[in-house]
């Protein structure tokens, strides 16, 4: 028999990470509280740790979408898998050059484009996909804060929803894929 009620225990575990920032930091300000010359340097430090850490925690927590989506994401060693029920494929970050956000259906999908033109939708609420927050971070110019700004909801409706026409945004491109003009 469990203590704790099944719904507060995963309401719990999505907030670990942040918890434990808070928890680094409060040992940062105890440190800092005790004074000297060596324990309040050493506390500043671990209390910015602390910081980062929950600011990121936070970040990633964001990131993860609500509800359930049909497939599993897994990221490994730099490869990014999508195993679907009727569809699914691999795309490695090295030869990503596209990432954009879609809705087809009503569903929010990650399209990740090769440099051959191949492309790969992962919907954004798939089982394991909060594992992309730091495989798309790890994109050269693609900040945490930029892929948490993408999944924000749109400017001036206040909500997730998306809308009849659809949405396709360009999140992030690999620097140099501009369009090729012949010369004169």
């Amino acid at each position: 028999m469990a203590m704790i009620r099944p719904e507060v225990q995963a309401a719990l575990w999505r907030w670990r990470e942040v918890a434990l920032g808070a928890a680094v930091l409060a040992l940062g300000l105890w440190l800092m509280r005790l004074g000297g010359y060596l324990l309040l340097p050493l506390g500043a430090v671990v209390g910015l740790g602390g910081v980062a850490l929950a600011v990121l925690a936070w970040r990633r927590l964001r990131f993860v979408a609500a509800g359930e989506a049909p497939g599993v994401v897994q990221v490994d060693e730099g490869q990014v898998s999508y195993m679907g029920p009727q569809v699914g494929g691999f795309v490695s970050l090295r030869d990503l050059v596209e990432l954009r956000l879609i809705s087809i259906r009503g569903r929010r999908l990650w399209r990740l484009k090769q440099a051959d033109g191949q492309a790969l939708l992962i919907p954004v609420e798939a089982a394991g996909a909060e594992a992309l927050f730091d495989a798309f971070s790890s994109l050269p110019g693609l900040s945490s804060a930029g892929l948490v700004a993408a999944l924000a909801p749109s400017p001036g409706t206040g909500s997730r929803a998306v809308l009849a026409g659809g949405e396709n945004r360009v999140v992030w491109r690999k620097a140099g894929r501009g369009a090729m003009t012949a010369p004169d």
